[in-house]
């Protein structure tokens, strides 16, 4: 090997250990040390990559070109379709030509709100704008559409083709027919123009639902200042501050984070009036009955049917908490001891734990080396610390890892973008990049890649980044997206990984969250950073208990916010989303509604989840169900695992929700309303 080959091995393959950090007892794994150290940056000897490895994507020009080449691959790739005869070469293209347009406009998805350069943002958004509107005219185009109908209406042919395959054509029918296909040439026009516009309102409410709001530092008490960013002199404030233990910095944040903002409070009026019209005009009752085709709820009705269950059940133990959350309130600050909208998420994550006590041993390093443990004892997989090309990732924060099983090798990447910064939205997330699926064309298997984003503290000289338990917790729900990404082999990128129902896609990663609190899972990682003792097994025992407390209290938040978002997409209201937040809090909360805020202009799942967010209900009901019938017993067993990846996780979207669970449950004729009760009992 040569002396510049040997310098490019190195400086690509090999692991990164922190020298900051004495321990006594033990070492970091190269997964643990890559998160428990700041990335070595890296020599760019050579030309310059692009992000995600794109090399036009070296710049924000590089958009525009990407964007040309894919738009002139779908116009081949729509003459191909159009005129070949009915078979599985139909699906095939038809998935061929999606993937085209996704590689492209999923990735500008990301980079338009995580970039922190604005000029790759505006680039990016640019991007989304031009695919989404040439993807709405695909989903009206009548030729297209004919082609498909041609095989589904052809016995035959259709006898012939496997059931993923008939499955994924009948998905693509089903996003013409909910984009007005069956209507004239100038409805569906009108369609198309309501279409666009809905992605500038999307795309508007999604990014001022993170902006941060500001004050002036006069207006608030100056010794909790510190608790807040800082520009000039003004205070900024860019979340809710839930685990904030000082009751008076966790009310300016809500007071001030949750302010109204008019011209935010336009759009999104603007932008439910706009989906109703869409939805009444391809013939549907209301948005919410369109965007439940296709769900395990199926329409509102059977959802809806499941609220007198629930709220017969909860409020009475729902007001049992409270009166506890009251209680703790009371002996911390007896002169302020009213229940606030702004003290149960708080509350309810504290009892019977102080979390400062337990953030020394779940450094990120150590949690991510529990993940690879689990993993590879669940499922024969591991994830392992890659460096990034130069130009590969948009920040030197971000971490590369490759996701490798035992006998099947790499399938696919995860990029971990863990760490807060300016202008980064402050909620969790996963973005498919690129989805999974076999290659006709090369032969080959088209790896995924996707995105976790974060918003951690950064390491410091003395210590690396110390997570609280929810912060665990809410990396284990995130890593449960991305290994549905990873461990979902299908043949079509169309039913990759999470593109399945939206009331599935949170199962996998909701029952991450209990692997993330059993004391058998967590006593395998949780260790001190400095001393590597283990967490003690008294505190393990609390932590896991205090799981249990306040149950009920955040599953009626959960379903406040269900019950808000349904009525926000059925029929009109005519009056403000200020007027029916204020309605459905009390109906379905209990506490008080605080004047002169908006929390629904923080809600931003009402942009991908638009009447679905009941979703994480449903998905923690189906969660709830695996884990005590598949691994309370014993959360590390391998045959399970597997029985779990090839029952629920190898499908994505490809095979009916209700198959998967019974499949993996070993329980037939399951059916929808039987996880209304589950949502109770949870």
């Amino acid at each position: 090997m040569s002396a510049c080959k040997r310098l490019l091995y190195i400086v690509k393959h090999r692991g990164i250990w922190p020298s900051i950090w004495r321990r006594n007892v033990t070492t970091w794994s190269p997964v643990g040390a890559a998160f428990n150290a700041k990335p070595h940056r890296r020599l760019e000897l050579f030309e310059k990559n692009g992000l995600f490895g794109v090399p036009e994507l070296s710049s924000p020009a590089g958009f525009e070109v990407t964007t040309k080449r894919a738009l002139k691959d779908t116009r081949e790739l729509v003459d191909k379709v159009c005129s070949s005869p009915p078979g599985a070469v139909t699906v095939e293209t038809f998935d061929q030509l999606s993937d085209g347009l996704c590689k492209v406009a999923d990735l500008a998805d990301f980079v338009k709100v995580a970039h922190p350069d604005p000029s790759f943002r505006e680039a990016a958004e640019k991007t989304c704008i031009e695919i989404g509107t040439v993807v709405e005219k695909l989903n009206t185009n009548v030729d297209l559409c004919r082609s498909l109908k041609n095989l589904l209406d052809n016995k035959e042919v259709l006898a012939q083709l496997d059931p993923e395959t008939r499955k994924v054509a009948e998905l693509f029918m089903f996003d013409f027919a909910i984009s007005g296909i069956h209507l004239d040439e100038k409805l569906r026009k009108e369609a198309v123009k309501l279409h666009v516009k809905l992605l500038d309102l999307n795309n508007e409410f999604l990014m001022g639902s993170h902006l941060p709001n500001r004050i002036a530092k006069s207006a608030i008490p100056e010794h909790i200042h510190c608790h807040f960013a800082t520009e000039g002199s003004f205070i900024q404030i860019g979340g809710l501050h839930a685990e904030s233990s000082n009751d008076l910095v966790r009310e300016v944040a809500y007071r001030i984070f949750l302010y109204p903002n008019s011209d935010l409070m336009e759009c999104l009026e603007e932008l439910l009036k706009c989906r109703n019209k869409l939805a009444k005009l391809v013939g549907y009752e209301s948005y919410a009955h369109r965007a439940l085709q296709g769900t395990m709820a199926k329409t509102p009705g059977k959802y809806q049917s499941h609220q007198p269950l629930i709220l017969n059940l909860f409020p009475y133990r729902t007001a049992i908490d409270f009166e506890m959350i009251k209680d703790m309130k009371t002996k911390l600050n007896p002169h302020n001891a009213e229940l606030m909208p702004w003290d149960p998420p708080y509350f309810s994550g504290v009892y019977n734990i102080e979390p400062s006590l337990y953030s020394p041993y779940f450094s990120l390093g150590s949690c991510m080396e529990g993940l690879n443990s689990l993993f590879t004892q669940l499922y024969g997989v591991s994830i392992m610390s890659e460096h990034p090309s130069a130009g590969e990732v948009w920040n030197d924060d971000v971490r590369k890892l490759a996701v490798v099983h035992e006998t099947e090798g790499l399938l696919g990447y995860i990029y971990c973008d863990f760490f807060h910064r300016a202008n980064k939205p402050h909620q969790d997330c996963h973005f498919t990049i690129r989805g999974g699926r076999q290659c006709q064309e090369s032969g080959q298997y088209q790896l995924p890649l996707v995105v976790l984003m974060l918003s951690l503290p950064h390491p410091t000289k003395s210590a690396p980044t110390l997570l609280t338990p929810s912060m665990m917790e809410n990396l284990f729900h995130e890593m449960g997206h991305a290994m549905h990404s990873m461990l979902g082999r299908t043949r079509y990128q169309h039913t990759t990984g999470t593109r399945c129902a939206t009331d599935f896609a949170e199962v996998p990663s909701i029952l991450m969250e209990y692997f993330a609190t059993d004391y058998r899972v967590v006593n395998q990682f949780a260790r001190h950073y400095q001393t590597g003792q283990p967490l003690p097994q008294s505190m393990v025992a609390r932590l896991c208990e205090s799981k249990k407390v306040c149950g009920a209290a955040d599953t009626q938040l959960q379903i406040f916010y269900s019950a808000l978002d349904q009525m926000y997409h059925g029929k009109p209201q005519n009056r403000s989303t200020t007027d029916i937040l204020k309605d459905m809090q009390q109906k379905f909360y209990g506490l008080p509604y605080t004047p002169n805020t908006a929390w629904q202009l923080r809600f931003s799942h009402l942009i991908g989840y638009g009447a679905k967010y009941y979703s994480y209900l449903m998905s923690r009901a189906v969660a709830s169900m695996v884990w005590k019938q598949c691994f309370v017993q014993d959360p590390l067993n391998r045959d399970m695992g597997e029985r779990y990846r090839r029952e629920m996780l190898a499908h994505g979207g490809g095979k009916e929700p209700m198959l998967m669970v019974e499949g993996m449950s070993r329980r037939k004729r399951l059916n929808y309303t039987e996880f209304a009760p589950l949502v109770c009992a949870i």
